[in-house]
């Protein structure tokens, strides 16, 4: 029986196991365990993957070429990393940016959100609601900031780009949704206009720290030919080192 979970889990792409009702050697074998045992943690994490790994690379993939990479001059594959250090610094800031805010949510969401009145019950699921909402605004917004990596106007011929426009609305119209129609099937409560609100502020902050983060400059050099280049030197130090005792 063991055996016969084991091999599906293996092959799967992202194996899921159950915290409290799966076994040991499921966790074990699986990439990602949900701890409370809550289908619609799953349904959420669908969700979530369906729009950072197909809704937004489908959206993104449609931007035509600009007149800038036209006349850029060809270059080799080892020239061109594939995550380059204006996309690293971009998705660092981010990153930081979501991280910092989904914790102090996650910790500090009951004061911040006045909810200290309702029962724990409720503004748990309140709360839980607001994060997972906020965090799929964020997705979306920096959908628009992934437009233009390393140009401050990340609206420059968006209104040309109807496929990009149309994702975009489709998935907000299904978030809205989700939200305020399907919450027994993702155990998350209807938001009122001040916690949306929250939520819309929150993604739109992405937007002005995107434009400050492109002020920081990077290096033309590859981060990953630099940090094999201190890699070798440390090696070197270390061999010289070794000889000398």
């Amino acid at each position: 029986m063991a055996l016969m979970m084991l091999l599906p889990l293996h092959e799967a792409d992202i194996g899921l196991a159950m915290g409290i009702s799966g076994t040991e050697v499921a966790k074990e074998s699986s990439d990602i365990v949900i701890l409370d045992d809550d289908f619609a943690s799953v349904v959420k994490l669908l969700w979530v993957n369906l729009i950072m790994d197909t809704l937004g690379p489908l959206a993104l993939a449609t931007e035509p070429p600009t007149d800038r990479q036209m006349h850029r001059p060809p270059f080799g594959q080892s020239e061109s990393p594939i995550i380059t250090n204006i996309m690293l610094r971009n998705s660092l800031i981010q990153a930081l940016y979501q991280v910092t805010l989904l914790l102090v949510l996650s910790f500090q969401g009951r004061s911040l959100l006045n909810l200290e009145g309702d029962t724990i019950s409720h503004a748990l699921k309140v709360k839980n609601t607001l994060i997972f909402n906020s965090f799929v605004l964020l997705q979306i917004f920096n959908e628009f900031n992934a437009r233009k990596p390393n140009e401050f106007n990340v609206f420059k011929g968006i209104t040309k780009n109807y496929l990009f426009m149309g994702i975009v609305g489709v998935t907000v119209v299904l978030q809205v949704i989700i939200i305020e129609f399907l919450g027994k099937f993702t155990s998350t409560v209807r938001l009122n206009r001040s916690n949306w609100l929250i939520s819309v502020i929150i993604g739109f902050l992405s937007w002005p720290l995107a434009v400050l983060g492109k002020l920081i400059p990077v290096p033309k050099t590859p981060i990953g030919d630099i940090l094999a280049r201190f890699y070798q030197r440390g090696a070197s130090r270390s061999s010289l080192y070794r000889r000398r005792e």
